[in-house]
């Protein structure tokens, strides 16, 4: 109510809001793989895992062809000294956890964000919608079962996650709060600017 009503001729979904889901939804790609590619190229979690190089993750189909290639065998039931190569397609269930987690915790996030279309979250705090917030505390807790509970961890093939590598998850994932907080500050712009005009066009 606080805004004036749309024109006639205004879309449902403005250019604006499409621009403003484009750019979040490349963060949510760019964080859901880049977590990834980090686990496997800097990533020190304390679990044991081998980093390897960008070059090599960009081209593990050629690993049968490297020479004296070894990495750690840090994965229960599988002999990594005896066929490393493994690293790159059955090794992968930890970076994939970490894909997923960023996912699904940046889903949340962005709930939250969508509480309010032009206001920050900094004014208009989550505990304003509290079934939005029980909705994802409860999806929060559903992920954190599936991936604790050895049986529904092997169904979903995933694996638990330390402190270190939630923290990880965090990191990768909070700054869609903050890319949205920013295009909500030129959003805000735009609508004072918008406003002025049709002030200016009724005194016409």
């Amino acid at each position: 109510m606080e805004k004036p009503p749309r024109r006639t001729d205004e879309g449902l979904i403005s250019n604006w809001v499409y621009f403003r889901y484009m750019i979040v939804g490349t963060y949510v790609g760019f964080a859901t793989v880049g977590i990834f590619v980090y686990w496997y190229t800097m990533a020190e979690t304390g679990d044991g895992h081998s980093l390897v190089t960008m070059n090599q993750l960009m081209h593990w189909g050629e690993c049968p062809n490297w020479e004296n290639f070894q990495v750690n065998n840090f994965i229960d039931g599988l002999d990594l000294q005896k066929n490393p190569c493994d690293y790159f397609v059955k090794g992968k269930i930890k970076a994939s956890t970490l894909s997923l987690s960023v996912l699904v915790l940046i889903e949340m996030l962005n709930a939250f964000n969508a509480i309010s279309e032009d206001h920050s979250l900094f004014t208009m705090t989550p505990f304003v919608n509290l079934y939005l917030f029980a909705a994802t505390a409860v999806s929060m807790g559903l992920h954190f079962v599936i991936v604790y509970i050895p049986v529904l961890a092997e169904i979903f093939s995933i694996t638990s996650l330390n402190m270190h590598e939630w923290w990880l998850v965090f990191a990768f994932s909070f700054p869609v709060i903050i890319i949205d907080e920013i295009l909500k500050v030129f959003g805000r712009q735009m609508q004072a600017s918008d406003l002025k005009k049709r002030m200016a066009a009724k005194k016409m």
